[in-house]
């Protein structure tokens, strides 16, 4: 049995690996667990923009998530992503472009016509695309229901998959806490039709197109672990980059907002580490939905197969003492009163040391709108 810890995206998208490779899974959610930070993101699938600031493994690595994520859930949009800037961030939009692949220069219009003299050019990325975050992992999740998963309070397997994001970074001195914001408008005056962003050199920001003319407005990347509600001085910022790209947002209701921590590490880059039977998955940063996938990949590749070889599992020595998981189970389903785990504290984790996943040299800082 795998224990893996989280239903985030980082969590579901690993179980759903590990299933899919043979193993036995459950979901360990202590009581109480908050919805995960993985539903306030735009769920964009964008390798090549995110090429801007990031290594090129995130654009290599991230390019297969458009397809891991279509053949599993439904609602992937293939539409493409549309990079605007106003006239007098012209500038912003050639070095841009000067930093990615995967575009091309034209006249907005010819794809949005609602956009019809409002921007003289921009850059399109026609092999990106996009989802809802919400529906994409209730979907997840309730396939590995149906694929006999079961959540509870507490691990008892053999391995422990901690894909806790940012509830580790209390636990772990590598992790920050990023915080984002973004809102949710209706707007029936606006028929976008993918995803658009919007250089500015202060604060860019994407719109996402959700059904029923409802859109995602995104997000604000702060240095930051405060937990609070979005700041007017956020809200004003996101809205009036909204009406910039289109004024019928001037007229929107806003029906959601929403904040969040993101866990990065130092270099920005997500990080698979291993202390013995424990493995973990964090530091997602601003691309959970791109990279999610070909993280949890790696992850069944590093982990042995001890159901399919009849032997037990062996293990590098352990840098540090770490949890020993009972070998059976104890505590009942999610909705019935769990028996503690023997050695992890609801649960807490000994942080491994970091080994990182990418090779690549470490990004600028980035402040910019983030998944």
């Amino acid at each position: 049995m795998i224990s893996v810890l989280g239903a985030g995206v980082a969590g579901l998208c690993a179980a759903t690996a590990l299933v899919e490779a043979g193993h036995k899974v459950e979901l360990v959610l202590p009581d109480g667990t908050p919805p995960p930070v993985s539903h306030l993101a735009g769920g964009m699938l964008a390798p090549f923009c995110e090429g801007e600031s990031a290594p090129k493994d995130v654009t290599l690595r991230g390019r297969g998530a458009i397809d891991w994520w279509s053949a599993r859930v439904p609602g992937v949009v293939r539409r493409g992503t549309l990079v605007l800037a106003p006239p007098r961030d012209a500038a912003e939009l050639t070095r841009f472009a000067s930093a990615t692949t995967g575009h091309e220069w034209l006249d907005p219009a010819t794809l949005e016509s609602t956009l019809s003299g409002r921007f003289a050019r921009g850059l399109f990325y026609a092999d990106e695309a996009h989802l809802d975050p919400v529906s994409a992992l209730t979907t997840l999740r309730d396939t590995l229901t149906r694929q006999g998963v079961q959540t509870y309070h507490a691990p008892s397997g053999d391995w422990i998959i901690d894909c806790r994001g940012p509830a580790a970074i209390p636990e772990d001195p590598h992790l920050r806490p990023v915080r984002g914001e973004m809102l949710e408008l209706h707007a029936p005056d606006v028929t976008l039709t993918r995803v658009v962003r919007l250089l500015h050199p202060r604060f860019p920001c994407y719109i996402v197109p959700r059904p029923a003319n409802r859109y995602m407005i995104g997000a604000t990347m702060v240095e930051s672990g405060d937990t609070g509600p979005v700041t007017a001085r956020a809200m004003m910022e996101l809205l009036s980059a909204a009406y910039t790209v289109h004024p019928g947002f001037a007229e929107a209701q806003v029906i959601a907002t929403g904040s969040g921590l993101r866990p990065a590490f130092p270099d920005n880059l997500p990080a698979i580490r291993q202390d013995g039977s424990v493995f973990c998955l964090n530091g997602l940063y601003r691309h959970g939905f791109l990279l999610a996938p070909s993280l949890a990949a790696d992850l069944v590749a590093r982990l042995p197969l001890p159901e399919r070889t009849g032997r037990p599992a062996k293990t590098r020595p352990p840098a540090q003492t770490e949890a020993q998981p009972s070998q059976t189970r104890t505590d009942a389903p999610t909705g019935q009163p769990p028996a503690p785990h023997p050695s992890l504290a609801a649960p807490k984790i000994k942080t491994p040391a970091a080994d990182h996943t990418s090779n690549a040299p470490a990004p600028e800082q980035d402040q910019s709108h983030a998944h």
